[in-house]
């Protein structure tokens, strides 16, 4: 099996081709690229390897602009820091992706059930464009208010008024712009499916923040982010090396 690996990220390029070559010794790394460019360029004069582990977020943009310039006939497995939009056509559609940081096992099932499917008599190749398209329609409903139970009265929030949601404690509490905050039932990772990602972002553990609470951007190190954030927080987060490049994108939409 030929494998081209496609991750912007250095550590995580090392990373991926460290555990391939353990979980699978006798498959061939037959490229590593870091753009979209370079993957068009190579797949449009080299033989199409078996398999792509793909990055959805490059360095020069979004990896389905891939699929745009040059016909795909590998089998891929993507990878995310995080991308719900993305995962969620992934679902429909039964395409293989793995969520960063990538685990040894979570690879070595995703390898094994692509070997699985490619001993199978009639195997055929996804339909790439078909994610294209369930993105691009935008059909997912999101939530767009919550309405709580108040002892004897019911209160509802409208999710535009809301700047983010912080967990403690197994405790989420709801922020509006205006600095009120409201205890709600619900999971980060629930509403990190339900909100609408264009305009929320789930910045690490404990927070989710909306694009409309963010001052500005600076660069830390380590190739980390430092997020300052408007009222009513006043305060920073920190955005993972991992979560940058998703997170930059992200704004740059």
């Amino acid at each position: 099996m030929n494998v081209l690996i496609v991750e912007d990220e250095q550590p995580n390029m090392r990373m991926l081709t460290d555990m391939l070559k353990a979980l699978r010794p006798g498959w061939n790394v037959c490229g590593q690229l870091e753009s979209v460019k370079q993957s068009v360029s190579f797949l449009s004069v080299n033989p199409q390897p078996d398999l792509i582990l793909m990055d959805i977020q490059l360095s020069d943009g979004i990896c389905f602009s891939v699929f745009e310039q040059v016909e795909v006939r590998s089998s891929i497995i993507f990878t995310t820091a995080f991308d719900n939009y993305a995962i969620q056509a992934f679902k429909v559609n039964s395409i293989d992706y793995l969520l960063k940081p990538v685990k040894a096992e979570e690879l070595d099932k995703a390898l094994q059930k692509l070997e699985e499917r490619m001993a199978q008599q009639g195997y055929q190749l996804a339909d790439y464009n078909d994610i294209i398209r369930a993105i691009r329609s935008g059909s997912k409903e999101y939530r767009k208010r919550f309405l709580l139970n108040t002892g004897n009265k019911y209160t509802m929030l409208d999710v535009r008024d809301l700047a983010c949601f912080e967990s403690e404690n197994r405790v989420t509490t709801a922020v509006s712009f205006s600095g009120e905050r409201h205890v709600i039932d619900f999971s980060l990772d629930r509403l990190e499916d339900e909100l609408d990602p264009e305009l929320f972002f789930r910045a690490d553990r404990k927070t989710i923040i909306h694009i409309g609470l963010i001052s500005r951007i600076e660069d830390y190190f380590g190739n980390k982010l430092i997020v300052r954030l408007k009222h009513p927080l006043n305060t920073k987060l920190t955005i993972s090396r991992l979560k940058a490049s998703a997170f930059k994108l992200w704004i740059d939409h």
